[in-house]
């Protein structure tokens, strides 16, 4: 039996609880913080623990199937050295991670602009004006990566305990399909079989240069440094060389050749091993994109001292006038 509100009794209710709902949104609210999460002992395990969640946290959140955008996120969140910043990146919203990334991204290429330049196919879609749902995933992976610890294992300035583990490797081979895995030949080395690798290569006093023609996310050099940090040897005294002919994994190494702090003597590029000159080719792209860093930060600089002297110039004008 249906029952009228013929005195407008259930409407005085529904405005009451509007005008409750109103004042607790007006009502200031704690920042959210990081969940307490009993991360893997392992580094390895921990970094696979992170892969597992965050791939969840992006297809849950219906952020499609890319995978450049869930893992260039991730990377980009390993540049930061303050554990703490975590409480803070879950305050943000949606629209505040595109320039955030933007300024990451931009900070590192004044410094490492060779590296970043590589790895490109992690950041180009910042610029490609992502969309709220796309946001929204990006929000649930940055909030994953965090609340399972990411930042607790990546945060540290010592680079030794950053050598520990390779965060994007788990992420990478698990975005990608199985079959495209299988016609690519990606197959990345166990930690413990690149540690044993690593091992013989020193032992064989092999030098001071490091070649690695299918690195991969960069597993091997994460091996060999840590063995050095461990002989209280210094990365920074070799030179590092790798190629990979996936963009992806390239892109992953050249982050990780930052995050692992291996030193200026870095060359990783795309290519195929049997292209005739690839490394000569790479390392002229190196020396033009350091150029070209070096030019806009000169011209930077030159357009900062513009604007003062013109500043300087005007408050002159200004006190000759009174």
């Amino acid at each position: 039996m249906v029952q009228f509100d013929l005195f407008g009794e259930v409407e005085a209710k529904l405005e009451t609880r509007a005008e409750q709902r109103k004042e607790e949104a007006a009502k200031p609210r704690p920042a959210p913080r990081r969940k307490k999460y009993a991360a893997p002992r392992d580094p390895h395990q921990h970094a696979h623990k992170i892969a597992e969640n965050v791939m969840d946290a992006w297809y849950s959140h219906y952020g499609g199937s890319r995978m450049d955008v869930p893992l260039g996120t991730v990377a980009a969140l390993t540049f930061f050295r303050e554990p703490l910043v975590g409480d803070w990146l879950l305050t943000l919203q949606p629209p505040d991670f595109p320039p955030l990334l933007r300024e990451i991204w931009g900070v590192q290429w004044y410094h490492r602009p060779d590296l970043i330049e590589c790895a490109r196919p992690l950041h180009d879609w910042i610029e490609e004006d992502p969309h709220d749902q796309q946001l929204r995933a990006v929000q649930a992976v940055v909030h994953t990566a965090v609340n399972t610890g990411l930042l607790d294992l990546t945060g540290h300035d010592d680079p030794y305990t950053r050598t520990g583990a390779d965060i994007l490797s788990p992420l990478l081979t698990g975005l990608r399909h199985k079959s495209d895995k299988k016609w690519r030949g990606e197959y990345h080395t166990p930690p413990c079989v690149s540690d044993l690798m690593a091992n013989i290569l020193l032992d064989a006093n092999h030098g001071l240069k490091i070649r690695e023609p299918a690195i991969g996310s960069g597993g091997m050099f994460r091996s060999v440094a840590h063995l050095l940090h461990e002989r209280n040897l210094n990365p920074h005294d070799y030179t590092w060389i790798g190629n990979d002919i996936d963009r992806l994994s390239a892109a992953c190494a050249a982050v990780n050749a930052i995050y692992w702090d291996l030193g200026p003597q870095v060359a990783i590029w795309c290519g195929n091993t049997f292209e005739e000159n690839g490394l000569n080719k790479a390392l002229a792209e190196r020396t033009a994109v350091i150029k070209h860093r070096n030019t806009v930060v000169e011209q930077a600089r030159f357009e900062h001292k513009a604007r003062r002297l013109i500043h300087a110039l005007d408050q002159l004008l200004e006190g000759a006038a009174a």
